[in-house]
């Protein structure tokens, strides 16, 4: 038998970095962050915020990792690796948002920041003192994807309409951001769902059919992830954003039946766009 190298058929796929903290269940956090990148063609590493204690019923237990590991993490990936995308998710507390900060402070390519602060089963996942911590994180976005809870929570504004959409996504931008997609999933719209991507130039609504399942468990980390996922393979912010609510809405179509609670979205989802059901226009339209 012979001896095939390294050099013979080298691979270089996309790389992503998610700065995040786990799921131990599997369903959400970096667990469902790299599972997502790499379902879409990319090679993840993660740098690990916090530890929690984690199923599809609820958070048991939170364990925040010191400041300065965190850190570490970030500047190993950023010395060693071509980093397409960095994804960020549940950082904690303002410690974390910091330390997340401080090790991308020197890194040039899109960041996707999803401001995660309470969990699917209702768990608060940021200490309160840590919101207007985001400020700092938010002027390294490339693009935020808050839904409406926490874009209320965050602009005092809630995006109940288009036009409360929009301004809560411009007052976001206003802070430091260069993009926001605002989620509509909590936003009662009947039966369609209208994710809301506000720029500095332009904004779009993406439609889909609102999927009936209580089988949602890690979705928000999955679409920012997926999105991050495209930017890493060099896709236009727009398509990445487009793309990335396509896969979402496979993994929630056919979701993961797993646990002893409601189950999770699906991760490992068959076909990466078969289900092209999103409809983009620009707002007025």
């Amino acid at each position: 038998m012979s001896t095939v190298s390294r050099e013979e058929h080298p691979e270089t796929p996309p790389y992503a970095l998610t700065v995040a903290s786990t799921d131990s269940g599997g369903g959400a956090g970096i667990t469902a962050d790299v599972k997502t990148m790499n379902r879409l063609g990319v090679y993840a590493g993660c740098a690990v915020v916090s530890v929690t204690a984690q199923h599809t019923r609820g958070v048991e237990r939170t364990h925040v990792l010191p400041a300065e590991e965190v850190a570490a993490q970030v500047d190993a990936v950023r010395e060693d690796f071509d980093i397409g995308a960095v994804k960020t998710g549940m950082l904690a507390t303002e410690a974390g948002i910091d330390a997340t900060v401080s090790g991308l402070s020197e890194y040039d390519g899109p960041v996707v920041v999803d401001p995660v602060m309470v969990s699917t089963a209702g768990d608060v996942l940021l200490e309160p003192t840590a919101i207007d911590a985001y400020d700092r994180l938010f002027e390294l976005a490339t693009l935020l994807t808050p839904n409406a809870d926490e874009a209320a929570e965050l602009t005092g504004v809630h995006p109940d309409s288009p036009e409360a959409t929009v301004e809560a996504a411009t007052a976001l931008i206003d802070r430091g951001a260069d993009a926001v997609l605002l989620k509509g999933g909590h936003v009662d719209t009947g039966e369609e769902v209208r994710d809301t991507l506000v720029t500095g130039d332009d904004s779009y609504t993406y439609v889909t059919d609102r999927v009936e399942t209580d089988r949602t468990h890690g979705s928000g980390c999955t679409l920012s992830s997926a999105i991050a996922a495209r930017l890493a393979h060099g896709d236009a912010l727009e398509t990445a954003v487009e793309r990335g609510i396509n896969f979402t809405q496979a993994a929630l179509t056919r979701p993961a039946d797993v646990g002893r609670g409601p189950g999770s979205v699906n991760h490992l989802v068959e076909t990466e766009f078969e289900f092209d059901t999103v409809e983009r226009s620009t707002i007025g339209d």
